[in-house]
């Protein structure tokens, strides 16, 4: 069983600040259906706060449906919106038309589970000075959302209580944020979708007809941001509406659990898709428990192109002295877009930190090494049966495993101790292994090291089957959530 990551690469840096945010494009661009093109919007100064001219419609030529744009991750610590456009990413197939997504635009403040380390990322699209750290960051994804084929923006955020016309009490009033669909003005005549009021409406009842309690209904907010709104007119969507772009924010709750708003937030985005003309399939269902194990599943990191691989869903706390070249973290690649490995804030040089969203998953302390490219792998005998076990495979045995021999390289399997340097040609079974130097929590997965001299030629891990869980009573027991993107604490109150 092949473990090859599927994803999109990681972004690894020597510190956090200087991590960057990823696009990812979906769809065919030869496939799908044409729109009327319309007259190219004029584009005005963003620092300026008046709206968008009317723009006419023109012949009846056509060209292929505009891009959607997603957004997600411009607070750090909003993991509903950051979580939902990851799923995005890695759980959705466009059938018709393109969709493009940036799951971790403000991936340094993701890590950090900070509104903004260098101030609010979402009221830098005015103004800007060119010494703000994150002036190219909003440069680029300004560039993105003026790109002529971009139609249609759907910036994700989690927001606080629940946003009511009139006020109901401390959590549901005006001045609340979550469970609304935000538009800057009524309408953008001659855009894609420029109906902004009417295509709110629609996402927010396709949404409302799925609810999981009536007290989650969402509203639309009109922020009429032109109307002196200055707040308002420094954020990302407003930006888009002064290019001639369809946009709106998308708010979940705080008040909820990441499964909870990732599921509200996808109900959103997938009434607006196919309000785009977009379709779709999508690899889960659609609720908060299949949101749940969309987000659980297939968490890895490999390094060395895919020499070493370690999957994460059930990961020790740490894993000690991975053979590593020095260059290995900085091209780390990983399962899902909201991942990284980093330096670790704390503890000794060297050590480096794997992170999903704002949660540390895993510390590991690396064993420096040159590599050896001469071979990608090793005969073996698991459970009798010959095979060839890949580097970065994961090999599944159900009671022992043999290295075969290979002359001038030796084999070291962690956690089984033979007494001999070169561990090849051994019986190996679950019984010979201490469960402390597992990979994983249940004491069954192993890494099996190959070298050649001193220099480390790859590792293939060998995942033992059993009924049992062989972790002593000191160790902690696995805790079903303590993978997911959010790591429990305090967030900001403050809403779009």
């Amino acid at each position: 069983m092949c473990c090859l990551l599927v994803a999109t690469s990681a972004v690894a840096a020597p510190g956090v600040r200087s991590l960057d945010f990823t696009t990812i494009r979906l769809g065919d661009d030869t496939q799908g259906a044409t729109v009327p093109a319309v007259a190219a919007p004029a584009v005005q100064n963003a620092d300026t706060d008046q709206p968008a001219e009317a723009i006419q419609p023109t012949a009846a030529s056509t060209k292929p449906l505009p891009v959607v744009l997603v957004v997600g991750g411009i607070q750090g610590d909003e993991p509903g919106g950051f979580s939902a456009a990851t799923l995005l990413t890695t759980h959705y197939t466009i059938q018709k038309g393109v969709l493009w997504v940036v799951p971790n635009l403000n991936f340094p403040s993701i890590i950090m589970r900070s509104r903004g380390l260098h101030g609010d990322m979402n009221r830098k699209f005015a103004k800007l000075d060119n010494n703000d750290p994150e002036f190219g960051t909003v440069r680029r994804i300004q560039e993105l959302i003026s790109h002529p084929r971009v139609g249609l923006v759907l910036n994700l955020h989690d927001g606080s209580g629940y946003y009511r016309e009139s006020y109901e009490d401390k959590l549901r009033n005006p001045n609340r944020w979550g469970q609304s669909v935000i538009i800057d003005q009524e309408a953008l005549s001659g855009a894609f979708m420029g109906a902004l009021g009417d295509e709110a409406r629609q996402a927010a009842e396709t949404a409302n007809g799925r609810l999981l309690s009536p007290q989650h209904i969402l509203h639309v907010h009109n922020t009429k941001t032109a109307e002196g709104d200055h707040e308002m007119d420094k954020s990302l969507s407003y930006y888009a509406v002064r290019q001639g772009k369809a946009a709106f924010g998308l708010e979940a709750s705080k008040e909820f659990s990441v499964e909870v708003r990732a599921y509200y937030h996808l109900l959103m985005v997938e009434s607006f898709l196919a309000q785009a003309g977009v379709t779709f399939k999508r690899g889960f269902e659609l609720n908060p428990a299949g949101v749940r194990g969309a987000l659980l599943e297939n968490l890895g990191v490999s390094f060395a192109d895919n020499k070493i691989f370690l999957p994460l869903e059930d990961v020790r706390p740490s894993i000690n002295l991975l053979p590593l070249s020095k260059d290995a973290p900085a091209q780390a690649v990983t399962s899902k877009p909201i991942m990284a490995v980093l330096p670790c804030a704390k503890g000794e040089e060297g050590q480096y930190c794997v992170h999903y969203g704002n949660r540390m998953i895993t510390l590991i302390r690396p064993d420096w090494r040159e590599m050896d490219h001469s071979i990608g792998g090793m005969r073996v005998l698991a459970d009798g049966r010959e095979a060839q076990a890949q580097f970065g495979q994961i090999l599944e045995v159900s009671k022992s495993l043999v290295v075969q021999p290979n002359q001038g390289y030796r084999v070291n399997a962690i956690g089984y101790d033979s007494g001999r340097k070169d561990e090849s040609g051994e019986l190996m079974t679950l019984k010979d292994f201490q469960a402390r130097f597992s990979v994983d929590r249940q004491g069954r997965l192993y890494r099996v090291e190959v070298y050649k001299d001193q220099r480390f030629s790859g590792m293939f891990l060998v995942r033992f089957a059993s009924a049992t869980n062989r972790l002593t009573s000191t160790e902690p027991q696995p805790v079903t959530n303590d993978r997911l993107p959010d790591r429990p604490g305090q967030e900001s109150t403050l809403g779009f």
